[in-house]
């Protein structure tokens, strides 16, 4: 993770300015997380990267690629999120992140994929 650059304006202790060696490139910029979020219709949402690529983020999640015990895999709707452990007020907001446990309509499942970033919901049925 890169450590920001933006902060090095403040001062020194013994009162003098710290200037930074470079600058911040335009790759380097911080972007708010693209948080998705459970919902009726499903919402994506498309963001340039670095190469001039594409990277496409679900904004809002309304099914979930199960994958039942016998490697069987199902589209699920769903309910809403149980938990998440990324973050209590993610778990408030229903937000759906990697490892979150969410209620669909075939029962609780664990996602592992990462929606923000990949633009699909994949989960495991859990017992």
């Amino acid at each position: 993770m890169k450590k920001s650059v933006e902060n090095l304006k403040t001062s020194k202790i013994t009162g003098g300015l710290r200037h930074p060696l470079k600058t911040r490139q335009k790759f380097e910029t911080d972007r708010y997380p693209n948080e998705a979020e459970g919902g009726e219709e499903q919402e994506t949402v498309t963001r340039k990267t670095r190469g001039n690529n594409r990277k496409t983020g679900l904004k809002i999640a309304s099914f979930v690629n199960l994958v039942m015990g016998d490697s069987k895999v199902k589209k699920s709707k769903i309910v809403k999120v149980l938990e998440n452990q990324t973050n209590n007020d993610y778990q408030r907001r229903g937000i759906i992140t990697k490892g979150a446990i969410v209620e669909t309509e075939d029962g609780k499942c664990r996602i592992v994929s990462r929606p923000g970033q990949s633009g699909t919901v994949s989960g495991i049925l859990v017992k």
